[in-house]
């Protein structure tokens, strides 16, 4: 087998047997990268390729057979070496079994350690080759009964519905299987529609469906008041939550493979008037880890955010509401700075993403293992960089702190309005003035903005009085174009599709740490913070509204009239 570096590009593959042009796999690149997946998925995407030519490519790219599923009449005993939950784990069917090898097909790369995990379970050696992903969805069906979540979507083989079911009748025994179907569905269309979350909301006459799409809380079709119960029982039972207990608040977790991916879902279950409201957190590793180059911060922002990362002690404070980004940022910067030699701890509530070479630890209340616990035992570790999930008290707060001062960078984040704001916030805790003016490098306060889709915004002229809420003058804008949003097929009628970020990074210096010591406002430390070169959150989407990638209306949406 080819090994890692010896292996072509698969662009240069496709275009090399004909299965593609030059200019298709540059489109295919362009298409992925902005809807962040890979090069075959969205070369099929665009109609440029099917997915035999692309098992075609891939296995000779990896150095291994290609095969046609539909040719093999598989018997039992060859099925039996592989037990369901690992055919659907692994998207792999077996082929062949000679001697202690079992040779297994599949429609995707199968990475070492994989191939390590499969010999482990199965006690023989493994091989593998490569086969159209609907043919080895086609045989998952037929030999193991797995339709398959993107099946049940399109309509291929058993499509399930809120129309199988009738809207009064009690749900039978033989519905309840398709509950579990409807789950998945459920799951899989709203990773489709690119959701963030999934609500499931009971009200008096009806459970609510609603999805979370670029910030905001989209309303699907509701199914039948009568699946309440079922529904949202599955849900639970999926998330290992206790299904008796409906009277305190559960939190759960679901692992789940979709579109190749894999996808962990956290759960919350919380007592309401009619029922249980279930909230589903979709943590879609592919595309929620990104590199520090994609946050979207300004040339200028990005220069000075990269420095403070070479930083060798000190704290990063990231600061913003829930659901602003914060994760991703650090995560980025952790990616950036994991290197063999140096050591890397977080405590984090829960542990989101698992990120290879880093120590991650979870908070655990029910052990009394918190933050501060979890804090003192990383300092015993001789570590460089630590990671604080979030700094929420004193405690936390004071061994932060001692952790910065006696040489390790630490990052964690607050829940301020801004970045100065932070300051104050943490003397508020009971940390004496001098600690947070020593140990606090930077703090980097951020929001989300919608970015306007690409097919249908339109040009607009803004008046005077529209340009003054976010301290714009007609002079300023001259010569260049903004854009209203729409709405088309593509946005679904939105006018706007993905988001980014929106950024203000105050950098401490001798006047500001000195301003700390002696408690000043925030305002003072924003005035001092801005000459020192920090752009505030308005300042930064303006400064995208200006560049035609969001409008006015978004940027009022994370910054006051008072920012003026």
């Amino acid at each position: 087998m080819l090994t890692e570096s010896k292996k072509m590009p698969l662009g240069k593959i496709l275009v090399g047997l004909k299965f593609c042009t030059v200019e298709q796999v540059k489109e295919g690149l362009k298409h992925g990268k902005e809807n962040m997946m890979m090069l075959g998925e969205s070369l099929i995407q665009l109609e440029y390729l099917d997915d035999e030519k692309l098992a075609r490519a891939l296995a000779k790219q990896q150095g291994v057979k290609y095969v046609n599923l539909n040719k093999y009449d598989l018997a039992p005993e060859i099925t039996q070496l592989v037990t369901k939950d690992v055919v659907e784990e692994h998207e792999i069917v077996p082929v062949v079994k000679k001697g202690r090898q079992v040779t297994v097909a599949t429609h995707r790369v199968l990475e070492f350690y994989a191939l390590d995990n499969l010999r482990f379970i199965l006690g023989n050696e493994v091989d593998w080759v490569i086969a159209p992903e609907s043919s080895v969805k086609a045989a998952m069906k037929k030999y193991y009964g797995i339709g398959g979540m993107d099946d049940m979507i399109h309509g291929d083989g058993e499509n399930v519905t809120y129309k199988d079911f009738d809207a009064t009748e009690a749900v039978t025994d033989d519905e309840e299987g398709m509950v579990a179907q409807l789950v998945q569905v459920l799951i899989s269309d709203a990773i489709k529609q690119r959701a963030s979350d999934i609500h499931v909301e009971p009200m008096e006459e009806k459970l609510r469906i609603r999805y979370r799409i670029d910030g905001d809380c989209q309303e699907m079709e509701s199914p039948p008041k009568r699946l309440q119960g079922p529904l949202i029982q599955r849900i639970k039972i999926l998330s290992k939550m206790k299904i008796e207990e409906k009277r305190i608040p559960q939190d759960g977790r679901i692992k789940t493979r979709v579109e190749g991916r894999d996808i962990d879902l956290r759960v919350s279950a919380l007592p309401c008037s009619w029922g249980e409201s279930v909230v589903m957190r979709i943590l879609d590793k592919q595309k929620n880890l990104v590199g520090l180059e994609v946050l979207g911060m300004h040339p200028t922002d990005f220069d000075r955010f990269q420095k403070i990362l070479k930083k060798p002690n000190g704290i990063f404070l990231v600061t913003g509401p829930t659901g602003s980004g914060k994760t991703t940022t650090l995560y980025a910067a952790l990616t950036a700075l994991n290197q063999p030699d140096v050591k890397i701890i977080t405590a984090e509530d829960p542990v989101e993403y698992n990120l290879t070479g880093i120590n991650q630890s979870q908070v655990n209340h029910q052990i009394q293992l918190s933050f501060a616990r979890i804090l003192r035992a990383m300092l015993r570790q001789a570590p460089n960089i630590i990671l604080v999930g979030e700094i929420r008290d004193h405690e936390t707060a004071e061994i932060a702190i001692q952790a910065a001062l006696t040489g390790h960078l630490v990052f964690s984040t607050l829940h301020t309005n801004d970045a100065p704001g932070a300051l104050t916030r943490l003397m508020d805790m009971g940390v004496k003035p001098f600690l947070v003016a020593s140990a606090v490098q930077a703090i980097l306060a951020q929001r989300l903005v919608r970015v306007l889709c690409k097919h249908c915004k339109q040009p607009v002229k803004p008046d005077a009085t529209e340009l003054k809420t976010v301290g714009l003058r007609p002079e300023q804008v001259a010569g260049k174009t903004l854009y209203q949003a729409v709405g088309c097929k593509e946005c679904k009628g939105a006018g706007y599709r993905g988001r980014m970020g929106v950024y203000e990074l105050l950098e401490m210096n001798s006047v500001i740490r000195e301003l700390a010591f002696q408690q000043a406002s925030s305002l003072k430390i924003r005035n001092e913070a801005r000459q020192n070169g920090m752009t505030t959150l308005q300042e930064d989407g303006v400064r995208k509204v200006l560049l035609g990638t969001t409008t006015i209306d978004e940027v009022l949406t994370i910054t006051h009239r008072d920012d003026l």
